[in-house]
């Protein structure tokens, strides 16, 4: 199975992105601010946070997490590709965590424990669909237990 993060991991650059448009349009058009060296240095900052905008939609496009018979991967990353895996066989415990905002947007925190090494996919955050999910994997991590 294949999945891709929330979209509410893109809460931060669109809130971020909508306010820095809001400051400009609002500084510029204050008299404080009658240069229009000072207006092109506004709007090319909100261009700056614009293109970090694009740039975190283009990753989140590309990340993925998979869930197979075998192990748990998380694909991450535009430009350099990182795969963070765990075999099923290592997971000792999970467990799914969900905030307010989680529960109301629908995402939430897979947390794995392995046998006491620190593993690199220890939090996946942002998971849709997590309680489904969290089920489906318990299944695959511990077939008799059902």
């Amino acid at each position: 199975m294949t999945i891709r993060r929330h979209p509410a991991v893109l809460m931060v650059p669109v809130s971020a992105v909508l306010g820095a448009l809001i400051f400009a349009g609002i500084v510029s058009n204050t008299p404080l601010v009658a240069s229009s060296a000072v207006l092109a240095v506004i709007w090319w900052l909100w261009l700056l946070v614009l293109v970090w905008f694009v740039w975190r939609v283009a990753e989140w496009s590309v990340d993925y997490f998979v869930i197979t018979s075998a192990r748990l991967l998380l694909t991450t990353g535009l430009i350099t590709r990182q795969v963070n895996m765990m075999p099923l066989s290592k997971v000792t415990d999970m467990r799914f965590e969900r905030s307010l905002v989680g529960r109301f947007l629908g995402y939430g925190t897979f947390v794995m424990e392995s046998a006491g090494q620190d593993q690199a996919l220890s939090r996946i955050h942002f998971v849709p669909y997590p309680e489904q999910l969290y089920l489906e994997v318990v299944g695959l991590i511990f077939p008799d237990k059902n």
